[in-house]
């Protein structure tokens, strides 16, 4: 028999390495936090000067995605002197455990913050489970093989 230690987001580091490659500001174009509370996994991402209109968030085999476009924000025609903020259509991915309901993924986004909240599917709720007694009071001895 193996345990298996129940990770909501098993391939969430596997998939930030795969950003090593990447320019610095686009890896940190969404910063996150994900965090557990009650019943329910949070993941906030700070995605400041988003037309809400542009924001999508899905939920498919597992996989969570956001995209995200910022446009330029600037009068036509104006010639920049520094140009540090991104532009354009991001995404963001995070391959979500068994234990959470996709079916039920919700997203709010006010303020600049995306708050995404994924639900413990029912099935990895932690249940109390049931002894039963050996009638009359008898002990019973288990034996491990």
């Amino acid at each position: 028999m193996s345990m298996v230690r129940f990770d909501p987001f098993r391939e969430i580091e596997q998939f930030a390495n795969g950003w090593a490659n990447e320019p610095a500001w686009r890896s940190r174009w969404a910063a996150m936090d994900a965090f557990k509370s009650g019943d329910a996994y949070q993941v906030r991402l700070d995605l400041p000067g988003i037309d809400e209109d542009s924001l999508e968030v899905t939920a498919e085999n597992n996989t969570l995605t956001v995209r995200a476009r910022r446009d330029v924000d600037a009068p036509k025609g104006a010639e920049f002197v520094t140009r540090e903020r991104p532009v354009g259509t991001f995404t963001r991915q995070m391959v979500l455990g068994d234990g959470l309901d996709v079916e039920k993924v919700s997203a709010d986004y006010r303020n600049g913050v995306l708050t995404v909240t994924i639900p413990v599917a029912e099935h990895a709720k932690p249940r109390r489970i049931p002894i039963a007694r050996a009638a009359g009071g008898d002990r019973k001895v288990i034996e491990a093989s």
